[in-house]
């Protein structure tokens, strides 16, 4: 592979946003920041929302800035968090902004929905998807029961990827992998579930199209860019779930069962799989099964993650403490072990705020001393969500059936060396991490499918693991993990 292809690869998380020029060239990806910029809740009288004009704004002087370096780009991808979407009038245009993920119109619409449904195993029959209070299907029931005037208006719901790459200049569309995390699809066919939303009596007719990973959906509009030669530059559909995009870069080989973690504010642990796996075992799991790239499911489980940390970090600075990640991360390494244990996943912990005055909480709750030293608190956090990782392990290769060699973590969250170790030693696997970029990688990788240069996710993953360097963790021996680990099985 003599030529050397650019790509642009947008990437949208919970805490920021970042536009990045990936290179392909001689079968190896290398990757260059051209704009990053925060990202965030914004509040708009009692609910959160996201400012959709900040992001495109934003976006758009990363894009002007990757074109103009690269001068010809063959493509560009665009991928953000799950479930959250725009309401849009005929004209095309948002309704009012979109609503964050934690916003609290969802209390409640989980048990609304079992009800009217005749139980949660009928929803979850059709979708697969484990009950989060954020799903697009509450969000879509609570919005039905607070702003009933928004719905009524609205000509078409568009997730926001989809919502942000038509902004840029792409014809409207759901992705396939950002539709998935809706609890809307009927994961067996791929397509809408008309029998769950007519239960539940929500709207199908603003639902659009399902587009798959790697297709053609437009191109840039060419007052924000295009190519030397004056030629448009294409907007792909990518995994515009980011985890299916970084899922997609995991640079696995060969036919060992390994498990990913695409670490962040969000632990999203799973095993790839060829079809949904919904039966009673995943549903009392509460597994989901959310689509990857190129017809694979993601069979995994959202696990709250740093999430926890963030806040804590957040809470401190109002208190006038500024630590960076590095800081935190080498108290804790300092901290004294197994001396306290949090239910990562409790729903305690969900609403930002306050993080760790609710850790303490927790712990006088359960019967534990609270703590003050900020070192030992992450320890705690950190220590609990690798407990959780070696439980979810469990339900895979239970549901699975095979044993899983080596655990792959992958995303921002690699970077915590004390994590990836303790995740070693609780689960007891081999943990390789790396990428730390995998889904800007993932999204240039799907990127460069759609344009012939990459043959499949098998070549493209040899490609990610050639371009990269990954970091290996044995799991090491200690006495006291079985003991912690039964706190754990009390809850």
């Amino acid at each position: 592979m003599a030529q050397k292809t650019n790509y642009i690869a947008v990437d949208l998380g919970a805490e920021s946003g970042r536009v990045m020029l990936a290179t392909l060239e001689n079968e190896r990806f290398s990757i260059r920041q051209m704009h990053r910029f925060t990202n965030g809740p914004v509040k708009e009288g009692n609910s959160l929302r996201w400012d959709v004009d900040t992001l495109i704004r934003e976006i758009i002087v990363g894009v002007k800035a990757a074109a103009a370096e690269a001068q010809t780009v063959a493509g560009l991808g665009l991928d953000t968090w799950g479930v959250d979407f725009g309401l849009m009038d005929e004209h095309g245009r948002l309704l009012e902004k979109p609503y964050h993920y934690r916003d609290s119109r969802t209390d409640g619409m989980i048990d609304e929905a079992a009800r009217i449904a005749g139980g949660k195993w009928e929803v979850y029959k059709n979708s697969g998807i484990q009950f989060m209070p954020f799903n697009t299907l509450y969000q879509l029931m609570g919005c039905q029961r607070k702003t009933p005037q928004s719905l009524a208006a609205a000509k078409q719901l568009l997730f926001m990827p989809n919502l942000l790459m038509t902004l840029l200049g792409a014809r409207p569309c759901a992705e396939y992998t950002i539709a998935s995390t809706s609890q809307m699809m009927d994961m067996h066919t791929g397509k809408w579930s008309k029998t769950l939303l007519d239960k539940l009596n929500l709207p199908m007719h603003i639902l659009p199209e399902v587009v798959m990973p790697g297709q053609k959906i437009g191109q840039l509009k060419p007052d924000i860019a295009v190519n030397k030669d004056g030629s448009p530059i294409p907007i792909f559909t990518v995994g515009a779930h980011d985890t299916a995009s970084a899922v997609a870069a995991v640079p696995a080989a060969g036919h060992q069962p390994w498990a990913y973690l695409s670490s962040g504010t969000w632990s999203l642990m799973g095993i790839e799989t060829p079809k949904p796996v919904i039966d009673q075992k995943t549903f009392e799991y509460a597994l989901t099964n959310e689509g990857g790239v190129e017809n694979t499911i993601r069979l995994l489980k959202n696990i709250m993650g740093l999430w926890i940390v963030q806040e804590c970090r957040r809470h401190w600075e109002t208190e006038g403490q500024t630590l960076d990640y590095a800081t935190i991360a080498k108290l804790a390494a300092a901290a004294k072990p197994f001396t306290a244990w949090i239910d990562p996943d409790d729903m305690t912990f969900f609403a930002p705020g306050q993080m760790p005055d609710k850790i303490n909480a927790f712990l006088t709750r359960t019967g534990q001393t609270p703590i003050y030293d900020k070192g030992q608190m992450v320890r705690v956090v950190l220590e609990s969500l690798a407990v959780r990782y070696r439980q979810v392990i469990d339900m895979l290769e239970d549901v699975s059936g095979k044993t899983i060699q080596t655990l792959h973590i992958i995303g921002g969250g690699s970077q915590n060396e004390l994590l990836n170790q303790l995740a070693a030693d609780a689960t007891g696997k081999t943990v390789v991490t790396g990428p730390v970029e995998a889904t800007v990688l993932g999204n240039a990788l799907m990127q460069a499918k759609a344009c012939g240069q990459i043959r499949s996710l098998e070549h493209g993953r040899q490609i990610i693991a050639a371009s990269v360097e990954t970091k290996t963790y044995a799991p090491r021996t200690d006495s006291r993990w079985p003991a912690y680990i039964r706190h754990f099985e009390k809850k």
